[in-house]
């Protein structure tokens, strides 16, 4: 299979700087329709599915490759390469911020961007110098409840991710999305990335970088957009007040206002 029907490739704009949004865990390429708009007449759009989620090929999947956010990677890489981009602003929502920094690190020549959106290195506390937001417990907890009640575990993640007060359709949305995903490979996909750590490689980016970060975030809080910052040389922060961990949701507007404020 093509890798465009493999990934659910979707293009749009009229732009020629080329524009690939990556879309978070359990999510899939229409969480973007609130933001992506927004750039067409600036920019070349394309949109995709990761592995197992949304419309792309779930045979597609590979228990080696896709063991570690790393495969992740390649995949956006293999898009990259086939695709033939080049000067992209890459947009990631959290766990493809990462990934987007890993492929980055591969082939910084493709990049001349990177929207990090809810970023986190690791999941993981490690006192006293990194507060990831959660504990050992709290994610074998977490992997637990999805490998003995899948319907549980998406009932009990969306509201966290969504965060309190917005429309109840979103979460609900983001319920039906993670239903929705393949459960195997959601398991999987949850291990690579709320057991990985790459904190190492921040200092390695090279490649100009916008964290944004929701001021409360209950996945990925302040003090990791903070360390984010901090470890990617040429970064710049931008906070939105509000609460949750799907800005480009429940925050559009000023999700939109900050990536267009921060490029060029």
């Amino acid at each position: 299979m093509d890798i465009a029907r493999r990934h659910n490739l979707q293009q749009s704009g009229q732009g020629r700087q080329p524009m690939l949004f990556a879309h978070g865990f359990g999510c899939d390429q229409q969480m973007w329709r609130f933001v992506a708009p927004a750039f067409e007449a600036t920019h070349r759009l394309t949109l995709f599915d990761h592995i197992g989620c949304g419309r792309s090929d779930a045979s597609a999947y590979d228990d080696v490759r896709h063991a570690r956010i790393e495969g992740y990677a390649d995949d956006v890489c293999e898009i990259i390469d086939t695709l033939d981009l080049h000067d992209i602003v890459f947009v990631g929502h959290s766990v493809s911020a990462m990934i987007g920094v890993l492929a980055a690190l591969r082939v910084p020549e493709r990049f001349a961007r990177l929207v990090l959106i809810g970023p986190s290195p690791c999941y993981l506390n490690h006192p006293p110098d990194y507060h990831g937001g959660f504990e050992p417990a709290d994610i074998d907890g977490l992997l637990d409840l999805m490998d003995n009640n899948f319907l549980g575990w998406a009932n009990y993640l969306a509201p966290v991710v969504m965060g309190p007060g917005h429309a109840p359709e979103l979460t609900e949305e983001l319920k039906r999305s993670f239903c929705a995903s393949d459960a195997y490979i959601t398991r999987r996909f949850a291990r690579a990335t709320f057991l990985a750590d790459h904190r190492a490689v921040l200092p390695r980016l090279k490649v100009p970088s916008l964290v944004l970060q929701v001021s409360e975030d209950a996945i990925a809080p302040r003090a990791v957009g903070e360390y984010v910052h901090r470890h990617i040389t040429d970064s710049a922060l931008t906070l939105i007040d509000g609460v949750g961990h799907c800005p480009h949701m429940s925050h559009p507007q000023q999700t939109i206002a900050a990536i267009q404020a921060w490029l060029p």
